[in-house]
């Protein structure tokens, strides 16, 4: 019998170093006057009349050093998320050499296989882009605990608001649901079935409607439609690599920019929505139409490259059908009503997941007309979103005085820059604290946010359930970060002339 001996010490290893860090983290959290100042609030540096964002900077550092190791933590996971292919790519060889050891036999045999497998399972975990955050919260954990003292983690972390990851867990389950596939999927058919249903027309849809479907059903849960849909539709007909990432980068993109037709879709702006008085029809007028505008000339010029392999691709008849049987407009107008319900209470994480218990309840008794909710996705996108969360919070100390030196148009540039490093939301967030910000700064700070929210797979919220969802057909390592960068870096340039022509 083979003995995990490798693999059972060090799993143990690691698994007591981390609840010794845990518990000393936790040990003292009621040391209230300790952990007050924590992260250190932007007014307590009391630098308003330095001149230069550098000085500025460099007197924060040294006012409190821990800020340039989050921020150095915060870039070194950044970096990890471009690295995530070549990870993958060392744990499939572990993975074949695993398999050609035991193919081999032998007791010396079996001790390298136990080694190889542990080294397997470690470069696959870092090779999950979902996983990324949280695994570099163990950094910043033990930095805190060094440089700050125990108790103060546990103060932060239950400061730290989780309302988004919780919201994007749950919509994406619903969202991913059989009945809300069968309503998108119909919308959708209508206009495709203007070019005919071929995979062409599937796919010009899907890129310009479905976005723009997320400022009515939240931007995650446009996300979650569009991929599967373009996943069923188009990438199963095993497009060039090319078209593949191009097409990736114009639905990031595009997500990021559909939702802003309402003030509470993207989280970008819901923000920033009720504290500068933005509704609807402010949305509408100063970025929707632009947005449809920006959606329109990208799929048009991406159309016009790829038109050759585009109008080339058809259907099988093993791909022709709708996803699955019919589903009864009941059905599907209860679903609709649980999405909704889960938007009109986004900000109360307790009413979203109490929703979500009933919306399980309700797919039970409902059993014949849904398929099983796969919670794998929208889990590993959440844990995602609230590792991002809590490194977010400790980069403030940076983040406000590069806006608050920028005109506007260097802001709108500046924030679509910024946006590739950090989750759009979190950028509005801040900005949204910045006292004095002019209506024109207003505009620019969310336009660069959104702008640039398909230019990483950190840049806004939705985007790693995409990428969970079509992973699997860019080959055995991914998505390569640094193709979906260049893919999208020409519809966020059309994006940042658009919004700044009519700025």
């Amino acid at each position: 019998m083979l003995k995990p001996t490798f693999f059972a010490r060090r799993l143990f290893f690691a698994v007591l170093i981390f609840w010794v860090c845990l518990v000393a983290c936790l040990h003292g959290a009621d040391l209230a006057g300790q952990e007050a100042g924590f992260p250190t609030p932007l007014e307590s540096y009391a630098d308003a009349q330095v001149s230069g964002v550098g000085a500025k900077l460099l007197g924060r550092i040294q006012a409190d050093p821990f800020n340039l190791v989050a921020t150095l933590i915060f870039f070194a996971a950044i970096v990890h998320t471009f690295l995530v292919a070549k990870f993958r790519a060392v744990s499939h060889r572990f993975e074949v050499e695993c398999e050609k050891l035991l193919t081999g036999g032998g007791a010396a045999n079996f001790r390298q296989m136990d080694r190889k497998k542990f080294l397997s399972v470690v470069f696959h975990f870092l090779g999950e882009v979902e996983a990324v955050f949280g695994i570099w919260l163990i950094p910043l954990g033990l930095a805190i605990l060094v440089m700050k003292g125990p108790g103060v983690a546990s103060h932060y972390l239950s400061g730290v608001n989780f309302t988004e990851p919780i919201f994007v867990v749950v919509i994406m389950a619903i969202a991913s649901s059989r009945p809300i596939l069968h309503f998108a999927e119909g919308a959708l058919k209508k206009f495709a079935d203007l070019g005919r249903a071929t995979p062409a027309a599937w796919w010009f849809a899907i890129l310009t409607i479905g976005p723009l479907l997320g400022s009515f059903i939240t931007e995650p849960a446009a996300m979650t439609i569009c991929a599967l849909l373009l996943a069923g539709k188009f990438y199963k007909l095993n497009p060039s690599m090319n078209l593949r990432y191009v097409t990736l980068g114009l639905l990031f993109v595009h997500i990021s920019i559909g939702g802003t037709l309402t003030h509470f879709a993207a989280p970008p702006v819901v923000m920033v929505a009720s504290k500068w008085n933005w509704d609807t029809p402010f949305m509408l007028f100063h970025f929707g139409w632009k947005a449809a505008a920006c959606i329109l000339i990208s799929n048009t010029l991406a159309f016009l490259v790829f038109r050759r392999e585009l109008l080339s691709m058809k259907t099988p008849l093993a791909h022709a059908a709708d996803i699955g049987p019919r589903v009864p407009v009941q059905i599907i107008f209860c679903h609709l009503f649980f999405i909704g319900f889960v938007v009109y209470t986004a900000h109360y994480a307790a009413m979203v997941v109490f929703t979500y218990m009933f919306f399980l309840a309700f797919v039970a008794a409902t059993q014949r007309n849904q398929d099983a909710i796969n919670l794998r996705g929208p889990v590993l996108v959440g844990f995602f979103l609230a590792g991002l969360v809590i490194h977010g919070g400790c980069q403030q100390w940076w983040i406000e005085p590069v806006l608050t030196s920028l005109n506007p148009t260097q802001l709108l540039l500046g924030s679509t820059a910024l946006t590739a490093f950090n989750d759009n939301a979190a950028i509005t967030y801040l900005a949204s604290l910045v006292p004095g910000f002019s209506d024109q700064a207003k505009l620019a700070v969310v336009a660069g946010a959104v702008a640039g929210g398909g230019l990483t797979v950190i840049a806004n919220a939705p985007n790693p359930a995409g990428q969970s969802i079509l992973q699997s057909h860019f080959g055995a390592n991914g998505v390569n970060a640094l193709k979906l960068f260049l893919a999208a870096l020409i519809p966020t340039a059309i994006c940042v002339a658009v919004f700044l022509l009519l700025l």
